[in-house]
């Protein structure tokens, strides 16, 4: 899978652009703030139908303009896919092959990414949140079926906190309406957890191999799931099920007490275990770093394993991140079957052969240009 074609009009700084890319290594070189991130994020919005750096939609939108479109034409197995984003102050309109979808569950997975940027080395040091919002993305990608039921695990979380909030603050007494909101909760509930656990134990098989190559068999990647309730990978949805019902029972009254939900996927973590230790707690800089990497190489390869073709890797400013030996793990793993993108100010001091064969861009101001 590549994109042959992107077309952006009134996105961030660009008022229009028109560039044609090719099935290998474009690197989009200049200077800081002059839009090379912005090429990259809208490749990103364009397969996600949303941004990995902000959660305001209003951010993509060129200042003093309405909307902001984004279009690309893909090229798959079954032939070329145009696909177009619109994003206005009222919301999102997405197109494929020229028909609107409905949800954007249907329009997500038919162009599949995979972001590495600096930010992607908190995976392993950041906040829960980061592991979180990188697990359903991933899962998403994937599973449009898992889209759909996390969009429904928000509304009804909300709702849910929403009706504690009423019964704390005594504007509420009814505890019927808060015990069908629980059986909603808890059966999106089951369904994400279990399909958080079945994803992670892919990536975890895919992720093993790389590390240790990475690390030059010093090191063994473990990947563990850290539920905020006592339920676990060996249990059935029905046990799941059950295991939430009896910690709700347990938790109602200190629930209503603090008008909020305190348990549930919105509240569990992911843990990385190199050798035995927990790397975020324990681990070096170096040894957190190679996790990261690890982890998005194996992405790659989890998503050719599911739907027959590798995604479109996106390097955000991340190789000046890396030592020489990680960038040529990394630069050595994509070689001839992956197509990227890598943006940085200057490719000196990298020397590797996908590099000196890439195709190059060069940004300023909002305009982009291939260097010949």
């Amino acid at each position: 899978m590549h994109i042959e074609q992107l077309l952006l009009k009134n996105y961030r700084n660009y008022e229009e652009l028109e560039v044609n890319f090719e099935n290998k290594v474009n690197v989009i070189l200049g200077e800081n703030a002059q839009g090379k991130t912005n090429v990259m994020e809208s490749i990103y919005v364009l397969a996600m139908a949303k941004s990995h750096r902000t959660s305001n939609d209003k951010d993509l939108i060129r200042w003093d303009q309405e909307y902001a479109k984004i279009e690309g034409r893909v090229q798959k197995r079954q032939g070329s896919l145009p696909m177009q984003l619109v994003i206005s102050k009222k919301g999102k309109k997405a197109k494929c092959n020229h028909i609107e979808q409905q949800k954007l569950s249907q329009y997500v997975g038919n162009m599949n990414v995979v972001m590495f940027a600096p930010e992607d080395l908190h995976l392993v040091k950041g906040s829960p949140q980061v592991r979180r919002r990188f697990i359903d993305m991933e899962i998403g990608q994937v599973s449009p079926v898992y889209l759909h039921d996390i969009s429904q695990y928000q509304k009804i979380l909300q709702q849910r906190n929403h009706y504690l909030k009423m019964l704390q603050i005594k504007k509420q007494t009814d505890h019927t309406m808060l015990e069908i909101l629980t059986e909603q909760f808890i059966e999106m509930a089951a369904k994400i957890v279990s399909k958080r656990y079945e994803f992670l134990r892919l990536l975890e098989n895919w992720a093993q191999p790389i590390h240790e190559g990475i690390s030059r068999g010093l090191e063994t990647l473990k990947i563990e799931y850290k539920p905020s309730a006592e339920v676990s990978e060996e249990q059935d949805l029905s046990k799941m099920v059950k295991v939430y019902q009896d910690k709700f029972t347990k938790v109602k009254n200190r629930e209503i007490d603090r008008g909020v939900t305190m348990f549930g996927p919105h509240r569990d973590d992911l843990i990385f275990h190199v050798n035995g230790r927990d790397v975020q707690t324990f681990g070096s800089q170096g040894q957190q770093r190679t996790t990261a990497l690890s982890v998005k190489l194996a992405e790659i390869e989890l998503i050719h394993s599911e739907i027959g073709e590798y995604p479109i890797l996106l390097l955000d400013d991340v190789l000046s991140e890396l030592d020489d030996y990680r960038q040529s793990h990394l630069l050595n793993t994509i070689q001839g079957k992956v197509q990227t993108f890598v943006t940085t100010t200057s490719v000196d001091g990298i020397d590797h052969q996908t590099l000196k064969e890439a195709a190059a861009f060069s940004v300023e101001a909002g305009r982009i240009k291939k260097i010949q």
